[in-house]
């Protein structure tokens, strides 16, 4: 910016090439120019030469060359999207409907609105065992630290330099670490480091640096924050831990997959309905689609991932039910709401212990009727009066998933009556039900 005069100049001598040892800081109290706390950017400029410098650059010197020097610059200034604004209200609170709108209207008229923050730390590194590499050969996320020298070639002419590499190391900085610039922040804190770094380091660097940031503005799969963790735990976490940790992730996966196509399998070989109970497995479905819909409600904060194994989830639920009964849409009788209704009947005639398991799942849910309506009904009232929400299709979503998250055990219970009624467990799908344990171990 014009404005920055105030802005601190340094000079660091006798950096070595290839001296790994050496590692210098600079700390200072930046005067943040008008310009920049009004969303301007402020850029650090480096100036790598071979020419002594006293107090400053300057052509007229004596000895100096152009192809003495090297400049490169990064911006200081980062600039991050505004978070999505969600206009919520309590929906006994009688505020009017259209002013709501309203409201959201205007938030999602601003479009994307990028804020400019600051970090404090910054680390400029040099690679000092420069690759020699074909000119083709420099592509992907290093390509951009390269800068060929226009006119030195050596004795055959076919062989030309490039400047040396300064790589701005912005990896391990942390987004909760990062402070808003606007004129409530008239100075700001600037570190500034410098070290060596290997040719490898910089290429395993400059790749997770751009992943990262591909990852973090194309959203879906991951949020910032989801990457800020990853982050921060590799660097404080004890790298055995980390270890069993990932072993561990990966064991949960596997499990999570082995349980999805053992319970499949066994649910493909049933063909008779002792012990089973088909309500607890509709009730199921139903769980799982308000969490689906509930996770769709608020997409922006969810991954990708998650939603893909939910969906899944859901449509295993309700293949079992196909299993169990015929499910098909029939006309309604005169006089009805609706023009068809849905019809459920048994597959085959029920042997005595289905009769039984059957009686046994009608009496566990009218037990547990008695406990789940009154508390959904109760927390129901809670959320309509003390909580705000975006509409009236985001409270009952909302409440439906928040009393499954709270009370979601209760849906077990029946299955548990029955096996305590017929005392048996020879019908339940044990090796399904042994992964499941695992990957939640």
């Amino acid at each position: 910016p014009r404005d920055s005069q105030s802005l601190p100049k340094f000079v660091w001598r006798n950096i070595t090439f290839g001296d790994w040892k050496d590692e210098r800081v600079e700390d200072f109290v930046i005067d943040v120019p008008q310009s920049v706390q009004h969303n301007a950017s402020l850029w650090l400029h480096t100036y790598l030469t071979t020419h002594r410098v006293e107090t400053g650059l300057d052509a007229q010197d004596a000895g100096f060359t152009p192809d003495s020097l090297y400049h490169f610059r990064k911006p200081l200034t980062r600039y991050i999207k505004k978070p999505k604004v969600i206009i919520e209200k309590n929906l006994l609170s009688g505020e009017d409907d259209a002013d709501v709108q309203r409201r959201q209207a205007e938030a999602d008229a601003e479009g994307d609105v990028w804020l400019s923050y600051w970090h404090p730390n910054v680390t400029l590194t040099l690679v000092s065992d420069p690759p020699v590499m074909p000119a083709n050969g420099i592509a992907g996320p290093t390509a951009r630290y390269f800068t060929a020298h226009p006119k030195k070639r050596d004795a055959t002419g076919k062989t030309g330099f490039y400047y040396p590499v300064i790589f701005p190391n912005d990896f391990w900085l942390l987004r909760q670490h990062m402070a808003p610039i606007n004129t409530t922040t008239p100075t700001l804190p600037l570190r500034i480091t410098y070290h060596a770094i290997s040719s490898l380091k910089f290429n395993a660097f400059a790749a997770f640096s751009q992943g990262f940031d591909e990852a973090a503005n194309k959203g879906g799969g991951a949020t910032s924050a989801d990457l800020d963790e990853i982050k921060r735990m590799l660097t404080e976490t004890n790298p055995w831990l980390l270890i069993t940790t990932a072993v561990v992730s990966i064991l949960h996966m596997l499990f999570e997959m082995l349980a999805f196509s053992s319970d499949i399998a066994h649910w493909r070989k049933k063909d008779e309905l002792v012990g089973v109970s088909v309500r607890s497995i509709i009730v199921n479905v139903f769980v799982q689609v308000i969490t689906g819909l509930y996770l769709w409600d608020n997409s922006e904060d969810t991954s990708w991932m998650i939603l893909l194994t939910q969906t899944m989830g859901v449509a295993i639920e309700a293949w079992k039910i196909t299993k169990a009964v015929d499910i098909s849409f029939i006309p309604a009788p005169p006089g009805s709401m609706f023009p068809y209704k849905v019809d459920i009947k048994d597959k085959h005639v029920l042997s005595e212990d289905e009769k039984k398991t059957q009686e046994y799942d009608r009496l566990a849910f009218r037990y547990v009727s008695y406990v789940a309506i009154p508390l959904l009904a109760g927390y129901t009232v809670y959320s309509l009066m003390y909580e705000t929400h975006k509409g009236w299709y985001s409270f009952i979503i909302t409440t439906l998933s928040s009393f499954v998250y709270m009370f979601g055990f209760v849906q077990l219970v029946p299955q548990l009556i029955i096996n305590y009624k017929l005392k048996s467990v020879a019908h339940m799908p044990w090796k399904a039900m042994v992964y499941k344990t695992l990957s939640t171990v």
